[in-house]
């Protein structure tokens, strides 16, 4: 498990597209930990964008549907977070056949995220806006800086958390969650 604290110098160079991987820390922390599997997802809604187009998202609408992917990145148009988003719209096909959906999640503006919907998320899947109150209930603060950590969850139909992967690597995270969708059809 790698530390999700990384300093403001180290934080704005990963950011800015060197890499978080390289950056990040070794020793973990008790006070950052991602929710625990089975634990019942926190319910919420927030303003969402697919295909350049805002909408209202509810997780529990989409649970009714089946399982989701949630999934937590740090800044839209950021080099990991857009290599990320594009990889979970070139998997959409997959996700979709495994009957789940995915959303993606920042602290961006709906603007931005518009953009980014259309642009980067190639208008495959949705993303929203993470407030204050859903980066706490779900604990993926990036210390105090307003920005999540990269942290991936699936989530059952039934509204439990049946997998979790937080890494500031973002190659993984689809594979991850893509494997714990399909377990769930068996």
């Amino acid at each position: 498990m790698t530390n999700r604290f990384i300093t403001a110098p180290l934080a704005a160079l990963a950011l800015a597209g060197f890499g978080a991987a390289t950056f990040t820390l070794t020793a973990p922390t008790a006070a950052q930990a991602e929710l625990p599997k089975g634990t019942k997802a926190p319910a919420f809604a927030t303003n969402a964008a697919l295909a350049g187009k805002e909408f209202g998202f509810n997780l529990s609408a989409a649970l009714a549907k089946g399982p989701v992917v949630l999934y937590f990145y740090p800044k839209a148009f950021t080099s990991g977070c857009t290599l990320e988003a594009n990889a979970f719209a070139e998997a959409m096909p997959q996700f979709k056949a495994a009957g789940a959906s995915v959303i993606g999640l920042s602290n961006d503006d709906i603007a931005t995220l518009k953009r980014f919907s259309r642009e980067e998320c190639r208008d495959a899947f949705p993303v929203g806006v993470a407030s204050a109150k859903i980066i706490a209930a779900y604990d993926v603060a990036m210390g105090n800086s307003g920005l999540t950590t990269r942290t991936s969850y699936v989530i059952a139909q039934d509204g439990r958390i049946v997998a979790v992967h937080s890494n500031a690597d973002y190659r993984g995270h689809v594979e991850k969650t893509l494997a714990a969708v399909r377990a769930l059809k068996k």
